[in-house]
């Protein structure tokens, strides 16, 4: 039974109504797109206020002087500072026509009217008085969402290679590493690099073998191919789950003419992923290198540009300020590539970074704009190709047609430079060339297949650019791509169960060479008869992972030292999306970075550290506990303001994804946050929230749906019925 949704304090306007369903999601009856947009700002203050104002908090570097001024804080505020996500909007709102400012207008106006009324009760803990929301305020989530652990993770392994350069590891093993990426690299200049930021805290000492001279998956399937006669839709984003309330906002837009059943997050009013009544769309990130650095040579607060053209660069200084401390003052240096890591008055040579996207935003407002008009696969590739941070896009429409549509701003880059390498910032022939045409990215329509897969896999064959260097591992758009060409037809069923497959590729390939080595003890004989599945009762997932990790202690310990070699593997995330790269080097018969051991060598070398007998079942490693956002670790667990723990099924290469591990000192996960199917033939969507709708812990919506998203059953989003 559906629940009116009544705000405080009047009357609805536009003459819309928001209805509660029986899973707690709002439905949004609205008569225009701007009084939904209303509506969906309204809810999305309403379900989730606390998420929306941390993250524009965080945003604008501003959570020393809101939240708490703690060190760990300090350098949240310094990264966003440096980020300046909140500047250069002029010209992209300029970009903006009537229409998109309008609807823009109304989502702000639906989150202030609630925020005037009833604020969280956590800001009053706080002491935090939130300013009304405003479209830059949109604009900057934008950006936020598009780099934050996604083209973020690109920066991390960019700089890893200068690391590893700055360290004395050979050439032949960076070759080896990041193959096909090294065209331009100048070791002598890169040794010369004064580096701010590091991956490895200079406090762990690197340790060279030479004397000295660093997820999401989606797909569809046509009408032909589907046994329902309908093209299918099929879409899980793997995000951090280990948190409250969940990424992902699920909302219900009733339109007279049409219906959107969709997720999205707060502060962007976008139907995400999700459906309308003629077409579906899902999204993974691509891993598109949209991240380039240059090496600046500074003196007197100055940088040179060809022979000897010394320019000043535009100085940024800001002030963060601190509860109960001083403010501290903070100087960026910025030219056109990107923000300086390092003073330019100490004469050296520095590197600028910039992010394609990080003065964008006005571009993406109108492609999501036109999405609200999109019925077929072409109008909606036209739509999403235009946003301008990076994603994989698959569509599905009701003519029975399927599409992908990669998205972002690839830089038009010299003839040969891969984007991977930091290039001589004084010569000019190194800048950008304008951006690749969106036509000219990976795009498909109709395969002969009959499907479209994609999970974060390199998908540059699919275009006449290749945005794409450093892929993640392609073994689980293997795994989906093989169950799906095995189907003569493919049903809802079919998805949903692949949505939780926890069997793993890239487990069998290495038991197929390791299989043949393993002892004679209960560990061995147990891994030996291993199904390579990642299920919560699993014994040989346990094994195998710690024979994994010997595996990479075997190949990379001897050139990072120990230290560096644990720092990585436990601290960072810079081996879990590109752990791949790793894997080539350990399947490989021979590689420069064996040691002078031949493959066999070194497996017996890590199977020797393999204990005798495991008891432990996957699910009893490999569990969490979901944290609230604000006060998580910081209540008794009776409070019930943390949830779990949860024993999570999957690794790091099955279709279920599984990973949790630390990063930056905190413990992170990646897993379906959201799992959605769209049958064009049914006006519904089946969907499945790590989480609940609301924030609210005293909520009966704050933690609903993890019951169902443990055992994989869906709920069912349709359009309320006539009232």
């Amino acid at each position: 039974m559906a629940k009116r949704i009544k705000p405080r304090g009047g009357r609805v306007p536009y003459g819309l109504s928001m209805w509660r369903d029986e899973h707690g999601v709002p439905h949004i009856i609205a008569p225009t797109l701007e009084a939904a947009h209303w509506g969906m700002g309204y809810c999305h203050a309403l379900d989730r206020g606390i998420q929306l104002f941390l993250m524009r908090v965080l945003g604008q570097g501003r959570a020393c002087e809101l939240l708490s001024s703690n060190d760990e804080l300090l350098e949240l505020d310094r990264f966003f500072r440096r980020m300046n996500w909140g500047g250069h909007l002029a010209p992209e709102l300029a970009k903006l026509d009537a229409e998109c400012i309008s609807l823009l207008h109304a989502y702000c106006d639906g989150i202030n009217t609630r925020l005037a009324v009833k604020r969280p009760w956590e800001f009053w803990l706080l002491g935090y008085r939130p300013e009304p929301w405003r479209l830059e305020d949109t604009m900057l989530l934008a950006r936020m969402t598009g780099y934050l652990t996604l083209a973020q993770s690109q920066a991390e392994s960019e700089r890893l290679l200068l690391e590893l350069v700055q360290a004395g590891v050979a050439n032949d093993k960076l070759e080896a590493l990041f193959p096909g990426n090294l065209v331009g690299l100048d070791r002598a200049l890169i040794e010369r690099v004064t580096l701010g930021e590091r991956i490895v805290p200079e406090a762990l000492k690197w340790l060279s073998a030479a004397p000295r001279m660093m997820a999401s998956n989606n797909w569809v399937v046509a009408a032909s191919k589907s046994a329902t006669g309908s093209a299918l839709m099929a879409n899980d984003p793997h995000l951090e789950i280990n948190r409250l309330p969940a990424v992902w906002v699920e909302q219900v837009i009733e339109l007279p003419d049409r219906y959107f059943l969709c997720a999205n997050m707060p502060g962007l009013p976008a139907p995400l992923v999700g459906r309308s009544e003629h077409l579906a769309w899902g999204s993974t990130y691509t891993f598109m290198d949209a991240v380039d650095s240059w090496v600046e040579h500074c003196r007197d607060g100055r940088f040179r540009r060809e022979a000897d053209d010394w320019q000043a660069f535009t100085v940024r200084t800001e002030e963060i300020l601190r509860k109960k401390q001083n403010p501290v003052t903070v100087t960026y240096y910025e030219n056109d590539h990107g923000v300086l890591d390092g003073d330019p008055h100490q004469e050296g040579y520095y590197l600028t970074t910039r992010w394609t996207p990080s003065r964008s935003g006005g571009e993406t407002l109108m492609a999501i704009k036109n999405l609200w008009q999109a019925t077929t696969v072409d109008q909606g590739m036209a739509a999403l190709g235009r946003v301008e941070s990076s994603w994989s896009w698959v569509l599905a429409d009701s003519l029975g047609d399927i599409g992908f549509q990669m998205s972002g701003l690839m830089p038009r880059r010299p003839e040969g430079a891969t984007g991977f390498v930091p290039l001589p910032g004084w010569d000019p022939a190194n800048d950008w060339q304008g951006m690749v045409s969106a036509e000219d990215l990976p795009r498909v329509v109709n395969p002969p297949e009959g499907f479209l897969v994609t999970a974060n896999q390199d998908l540059n064959a699919l275009g006449l650019a290749s945005p794409i260097n450093m892929p993640m591992g392609d073994y689980r758009a293997r795994r989906i791509t093989a169950q799906l060409a095995q189907r003569v037809q493919v049903s809802v069923e079919d998805c949903e169960e692949l949505h939780c497959d926890t069997y793993s590729i890239q487990a069998a390939e290495f038991m197929e060479q390791l299989r043949s080595l393993l002892p004679d003890t209960d560990a061995g004989m147990l891994l030996r008869e291993w199904d390579c599945d990642y299920g919560v009762d699993s014994r040989g997932a346990v094994i195998f992972e710690k024979l994994y990790r010997e595996l990479y202690r075997e190949l990379l310990q001897p050139t990072l030292g120990e230290e560096v070699f644990e720092y990585l593997l436990d601290g960072t995330g810079v081996f879990i999306d590109f752990y791949q790269n790793v894997d080539r080097l350990l399947l490989a018969k021979t590689s420069p970075w064996h040691g002078g051991r031949n493959q066999e060598a070194l497996f017996e070398a890590a199977l020797k550290r393999l204990p005798a007998k495991v008891d432990a079942r996957w699910g009893e490693r490999n569990r969490l506990v979901m944290s609230h956002l604000l006060f998580g670790d910081k209540f008794p667990r009776f409070l019930g303001f943390d949830r779990g723990p949860y024993a999570i099924p999957g690794g790091r290469a099955t279709p279920h994804q599984g990973q949790i591990y630390e990063s930056a000192g905190r413990l992170t996960s990646f897993a379906p946050s959201l799992r959605i199917i769209a049958d064009l033939g049914e006006k519904e969507l089946r969907s499945c929230l790590a989480g609940g709708p609301r924030d609210r812990r005293f909520s009966k919506w704050y933690c609903t749906g993890m019951s169902d998203w443990i055992a994989g059953r869906y709920k069912i989003l349709r359009p309320l019925p006539a009232r």
